[in-house]
């Protein structure tokens, strides 16, 4: 859905046939000025080819950390059929889950250890919680292309070694609306994409049961 700015720019020297580059800014919410407090480096932008070229899943499982009552990463891009581990860090107990169909999972309360696993056999957006700490929030990003990257901390970005051809590309931020375009490579230049950050931080949502965090006002969690 295209809800963010988006234009196209020329530059005097073309890029590669089978590269992309371009620039990603975060923009206020109605597009008036750069957005602040939101980290560009969160995004992601990925390039679907007509034609689909699958990633192979590799056997060692990704990790995503909960450490200071926070997930490291707190976004993780991974191939369709990879397996997720969830070490726990920190000296409480923490129960991480998902209720993002048809990726969604529950991996009940677990100690400092060396965590629990979960493979992720569709791809789409993955939403994570932990079901004592309503301020934990991360994302898993589940791929069908192995082309993607993130930008770096001023926005720019470059994807190597594209087929070319048709395809589709798209650029993702937790906090902004997806952003979506066809393209056909090789582009003619640069592309320049500008997402409006319309979502907080700490998005608003429930624990695993469907029932609010916080009972008479108060947060309930362990220290």
């Amino acid at each position: 859905m295209r809800r963010a700015l988006a234009f196209l720019l020329l530059c005097a020297s073309p890029a590669l046939a089978d590269d992309l580059h371009g620039h990603i800014q975060l923009l206020a919410k109605g597009g008036k000025g750069p957005a602040k407090g939101s980290d560009v480096r969160q995004a992601v932008v990925y390039f679907e080819p007509a034609n689909p070229q699958a990633a192979k899943a590799p056997e060692k499982p990704f990790e995503m950390v909960t450490r200071h009552k926070e997930f490291d990463p707190r976004l993780l891009v991974i191939p369709r059929g990879a397996k997720v581990r969830f070490p726990n860090e920190d000296p409480i107990l923490h129960n991480v889950f998902s209720v993002s169909a048809p990726n969604q999972f529950d991996l009940g309360l677990y100690q400092q250890g060396p965590g629990k696993e979960k493979r992720f056999e569709k791809s789409g957006l993955v939403r994570v919680y932990c079901n004592v700490h309503h301020d934990m929030v991360a994302y898993i990003l589940v791929l069908d292309t192995p082309f993607h990257a993130s930008p770096d901390a001023n926005g720019e970005f470059a994807l190597l070694g594209l087929p070319r051809g048709p395809g589709k590309l798209t650029v993702w931020h937790e906090q902004a609306d997806p952003w979506t375009m066809s393209v056909d490579l090789p582009q003619k230049g640069p592309l320049s994409v500008g997402l409006q950050i319309v979502r907080p931080l700490i998005p608003s949502h429930l624990n695993k049961t469907g029932k609010s965090y916080f009972r008479s006002g108060e947060r309930y969690e362990n220290r």
